[in-house]
């Protein structure tokens, strides 16, 4: 997938926006783009060397809403991310450039990738 324009909203603990993950590259929020290759979604932010990588093996559910992390997305749909990690329950949200049509594109592939990526690490 060629990379697109998007706006990282940030990462929530357990679904508690006033809860944050920290980790890098996960601490702050901006602008960038994100792209899907066949191990995981990524996206790096501007002026960053480090992209956020969320591996599809990872991911659980895939939602969508009007704001994420304490941040209201100006009437944009935000795509959230549901992915565990170290028995942590965290959700990343992205706002994508190309508004719904762009949302409702990319949601059920990576609802595909991530079911497919389970498969895979069930099977080894």
């Amino acid at each position: 997938m060629e990379k697109k324009k998007g706006h990282y909203l940030g990462t929530e603990i357990e679904g508690k926006w006033w809860k944050r993950y920290r980790k890098s590259p996960f601490l702050a929020r901006g602008w960038g783009e994100y792209w899907l290759n066949g191990e995981g979604f990524y996206f790096l932010r501007y002026f960053t060397e480090k992209p956020i990588f969320l591996p599809f093996r990872q991911i659980v559910d895939v939602k969508t809403g009007k704001w994420h992390s304490g941040r209201w997305a100006g009437g944009k749909v935000v795509i959230k991310i549901i992915w565990e990690e170290q028995g942590q329950r965290l959700s990343s949200g992205f706002v994508l450039a190309g508004g719904r049509e762009e949302l409702w594109r990319v949601r059920p592939e990576l609802i595909k990738l991530a079911t497919a990526g389970k498969e895979r690490k069930e099977a080894s």
